[in-house]
């Protein structure tokens, strides 16, 4: 039989197991949480539109300046009947996901570069933080000179955009991390590939996924102006050309559909993609106070 004294250092080692693993909480059925998570924005829109519908009546501004919410719900109507929404939500969604998943490839391991190797840091970290701070639309003129009105000056916009963002985003998370990780890593055995993969990238995960949210949206934000300011037959037409068919024509109606849905791309792909991910992340570290 044990000796006291050891089985109250059982009773220490099974509280302390207790303390660390994450509390569970009773699941919330699933239509409760889409519920709660879409209708505090559709709540927003609803306040957003009966305010806008007031002005319109109240004719702060003439018509062609600001038309009726109607109008615009008119002008949606048609772009839905004539299928042209297809072809302009097509024409820049997959544009803004290739642009992103290279900018994923190219970045992550210049994250882990900047992150862990001193010289490289010295050298290009200030750059990075330099170039997030670039807004995209200046690199727009000069891609269109190096490579021409085609999808290639688009992309590198996007690219351009995106990278500084998903990689200070990791070299943050990194920066983040316990150094007994690293150490112990080291002292079984894993070499610098080995611990990247199975020691940094995972304990920097929720840095990480924030750089790649703040990535997409860079990268959105990019193609929006690459699209309004390159223009070409060639290069299809998204929703920037959308938006800049409407300002040629002084159709404000067509300029607000085309911004209410770039505005619906960009917060439909952060509620589907990158909440889900964010919150299994959170969820799997006994983070759930974080969860809303």
């Amino acid at each position: 039989m044990p000796s006291p004294e050891v089985q109250d250092l059982s009773k220490v080692e099974a509280g302390l197991d207790a303390l660390d693993t994450p509390t569970t909480t009773q699941t919330e059925p699933r239509w409760r949480r889409v519920l709660r998570a879409a209708l505090p924005p559709v709540v927003a829109m609803v306040v957003v539109i009966a305010i806008w519908q007031v002005l319109w009546a109240a004719a702060f501004w003439p018509e062609f300046q600001l038309p009726a919410p109607l109008a615009v719900w008119s002008k949606f109507e048609d772009l839905v009947g004539t299928g042209k929404i297809w072809e302009v939500l097509w024409t820049s969604i997959h544009r803004a996901a290739l642009g992103f998943l290279a900018a994923v490839v190219i970045a992550t391991p210049l994250g882990l570069l900047v992150a862990k190797v001193r010289h490289v840091r010295a050298a290009i970290g200030p750059l990075l933080s330099g170039l997030q701070s670039l807004p995209s639309v200046a690199w727009v003129p000069a891609a269109i000179l190096w490579f021409g009105l085609n999808d290639g000056s688009i992309y590198f916009v996007v690219l351009a955009g995106s990278i500084p963002s998903i990689a200070n985003g990791l070299v943050a998370g990194i920066d983040q991390i316990p150094p007994i990780l690293p150490r112990v890593g080291k002292t079984l055995g894993a070499g610098r590939l080995a611990a990247a993969r199975f020691i940094l990238l995972p304990a920097a995960l929720p840095g990480y996924i924030a750089g790649l949210k703040q990535g997409w949206a860079f990268s959105w934000r990019s193609l929006m102006a690459a699209e309004l300011i390159a223009q070409s037959p060639d290069l299809g037409f998204g929703l920037g050309a959308y938006l800049n068919e409407g300002s040629n024509y002084n159709d404000m109606a067509e300029v607000l559909t085309a911004i209410f849905l770039i505005l619906i791309v960009g917060i439909g792909i952060d509620l589907l993609l990158f909440r889900p991910i964010e919150r299994a992340v959170l969820r799997a570290r006994g983070l759930t106070g974080a969860l809303t």
